[in-house]
Order: structure tokens, then C-alpha cells, then sequence
């Protein structure tokens, strides 16, 4: 059996195999609300034969989309809609799916693919929130700096739209603590100049993950996996580091965190200075952290075939590999990966005559 097609389990979650579907937005929601593309979308992932898709980074506030056009969970009309998408999907597939939970912070209200911020005054745009009142770029809009009120909604928020997910079935919930949101903006003494219990030590920066964390995990089932994502360096001088993140990750670990899914930089754009962009540049940030906890591990980062990420795997710098746009560009990537590696993944049983000759037992038990 190859590493990469070996099952696995996150939490209370089992996988067939460790190949796991990234967060990638779509910018293709109104207000909030999932709808055709979203089925077209993840229903396309859901046939891939990975072991687990993830949903794109959902805000749980208005305020919290990166963009106008990106998911939400904060009301009973994102969520009737993001569950009749699910509700599809299951039809035809049983590969587990999770969703990632967001806050952009002073990332909120800016346009499409890094495009420029909206202020509150453009029909676009609205209000953003951080740590601390700074711009994300030189001439950007400044945010609102969160008081102790604000940031107990957000909390709330958090913990709200995770019960809305665990309601529609989903069943895992990863938080978004990477790329510059929110959580990031809190952990990192760049984005954080707080003088009160959420800023200065490393112990308060960390204190709003570590309370939606909490958040998450009381208002979700047992059965549900929670989990996160972070940049295990902002790439800047000063910044949060990977010593931080290994901080982080033991009190998560502590704490009942289902996995870990380790990635970089985001939280300065300007500033960051970005390594070589070679295949898996961010799996040493993985295999560093997995020394040192309990749970799983993701790795990700420029990883394209199926050698690099059973690799990555064997040499033990990751316990499962994510995929982003490799498998937008080639949506049966899992399946091309287990003829390579001679192994079985799960397929429809529409599709199991399209198969190429002599790879006999490449499809496993229908999905």
C-alpha cells in the first residue's frame, strides 16, 4: 500500500486516503449566499476520489468576506442556501466534506484576485476591523480597532456558523488562522499593537484563536472534526515565526485540535520576503511542527504529482497533503495519482468503464 493511499483519521473523522482538497474561493457568492456555481463546483471535487474536501473560506460575519463575492454563515438564508448545495452534492458522493470558517479582518472589502480595498464610502465596500487601526497597504483604508465588545461577537460568530455547518451535515470545521486574517492579524506582533490581555506576549496575541478554538469545539458535536490552518511564518523580519507557531500548535494540541494544516506568509504583502517557490517549499514548516504534537499534520505548497506528496509522506514531513489549484486544473488528479502509484481510489459507478487498460483495481467500491 502506498503512503498516500493509505487511510487516515482526523479527530473522529476516517479518510480513505490523505490526499485533502484545499480551501479555494470562488468569489462567486451573493451576499453570502451559495448557489449553481457552488453545486457545479463541489460536486465536480466531490468525484475526485480525495479523502476529504474542504469548502472555501466562509466568513461568519458580513463584515468578515475578504470580498462581496465570497461564502458566508451568519444567518438563516446562507445557511438554507449552503445546504441545498450540500444536500446535492451527498446525492452522489460520500467523500467527507468540511468547511473553512473565516474572519479577513483588515483583509475585508477589497475586490476580486488581490484586486484594490473598497472603502465604506464605494457600493462595494464597507468597514473593516483588526487588532489594531493599520492598513493592510501604505494607501489603504484603516481599519476599526476591535474593543473588547466587538471581539466577544466575533466569538460568538464563530461558534454560531460552526453549529450552523455541523447542522447541514459537515463534518469537519477547519479555522482560518493563515494568509493575514484575523486570527493571523492577532498572533502577529506586526498587525497586533495591543496594549490590553489580547496583545504584546505571545500568550495574548494567542488568546482569540485559542478562544474561537474553544468556541468552535463546545458548539459543534463530537463527531464533528475542528481543526486549523496557519502560516507557520509571516516571511517578515520581527514577525510571527515558526517558534510561535510551534507555540500555537502545543496549546491546540492540548486543547483536543483535530489537525493542523500548516502554511505561510499573507499577513503583509509588502514586506513579506517569500522563499524559492520550489515543490514543497512549506512542507520543512510542517515536518518541524509535527515534531512536536500529537495531531495530524497538512502539508501544502506547490506539491503537482503523486511522487512529491507520497515523498513527502514516506520521509514523514507531513501526515496528509493538500492540493489546491493542481486539482482546479486537473480534477482527477487522485485518480491519475492511483494509477501511477498502483493503488485504488473510490469513483463513480458511472464512470468506472473510463478506466485506461491495464490498470485493473484502480477503482474502489463505488462513492
Amino acid at each position: 500500500m502506498t503512503h498516500l493511499f493509505s487511510p487516515a483519521s482526523i479527530g473522529p473523522l476516517q479518510l480513505d486516503n490523505r490526499i485533502v482538497i484545499a480551501p479555494m474561493c470562488q468569489f462567486s457568492a451573493a451576499a453570502g449566499q451559495a448557489g449553481d456555481w457552488h453545486m457545479m463546483h463541489l460536486g465536480t471535487l466531490a468525484l475526485s476520489g480525495a479523502g476529504l474536501l474542504i469548502l472555501e473560506s466562509t466568513a461568519v460575519t458580513p463584515e468578515g468576506r475578504i470580498t462581496y463575492g465570497d461564502l458566508g454563515l451568519w444567518d438563516d438564508l446562507t445557511e438554507a442556501a449552503l445546504a441545498r448545495v450540500i444536500r446535492s452534492v451527498r446525492l452522489h458522493s460520500k467523500m467527507p466534506i468540511g468547511i473553512q470558517l473565516s474572519h479577513a479582518g483588515r483583509k475585508a472589502s477589497t475586490g476580486f484576485a488581490k484586486g484594490p480595498a473598497f472603502g465604506p464610502d464605494d457600493t462595494r465596500g464597507w468597514r473593516t476591523v483588526a487588532p489594531s487601526a493599520l492598513p493592510l497597504t501604505k494607501d489603504g483604508p484603516l481599519p476599526d480597532e476591535l474593543d473588547l465588545e466587538g471581539i466577544n461577537r466575533i466569538v460568538t460568530a464563530f461558534g454560531d456558523a460552526a453549529a450552523r455547518a455541523a447542522r447541514m451535515g459537515l463534518q469537519l470545521i477547519e479555522l482560518h488562522g493563515a494568509h493575514g486574517f484575523l486570527m493571523h492579524q492577532f498572533m502577529s506582533p506586526i498587525t497586533n499593537r495591543r496594549t490590553d490581555d489580547y496583545g504584546g506576549s505571545l500568550e495574548n496575541r494567542m488568546r482569540l484563536t485559542l478562544r474561537i478554538f474553544d468556541a468552535v469545539k463546545a458548539a459543534v458535536p463530537e463527531n464533528v472534526a475542528v481543526g486549523i490552518r496557519i502560516s507557520a511564518t509571516d516571511w517578515v523580519e520581527g514577525g510571527w515565526d515558526v517558534d510561535d507557531s510551534i507555540e500555537l500548535a502545543k496549546a491546540l494540541d492540548a486543547r483536543g485540535c483535530s489537525y493542523i494544516h500548516v502554511s505561510g506568509g499573507g499577513l503583509d504583502p509588502e514586506h513579506q520576503q517569500l522563499p524559492p517557490l520550489v515543490p514543497g517549499y512549506q512542507l520543512p514548516y510542517a515536518e518541524t511542527i509535527r515534531q512536536h504534537v500529537q495531531m495530524p499534520v497538512v502539508g501544502v505548497g506547490l506539491i503537482t504529482t503523486p511522487q512529491q506528496a507520497e515523498a513527502a509522506l514516506a520521509e514523514g514531513k507531513a501526515d496528509l497533503i493538500a492540493l489546491g489549484r493542481g486539482i482546479l486544473y486537473n480534477p482527477r488528479w487522485p485518480w491519475h495519482a492511483a494509477a501511477e502509484l498502483g493503488a485504488t481510489v473510490r469513483a463513480p459507478f458511472q464512470y468506472a468503464g473510463s478506466a485506461p487498460q491495464g490498470s485493473k483495481g484502480l477503482f474502489a467500491k463505488a462513492s
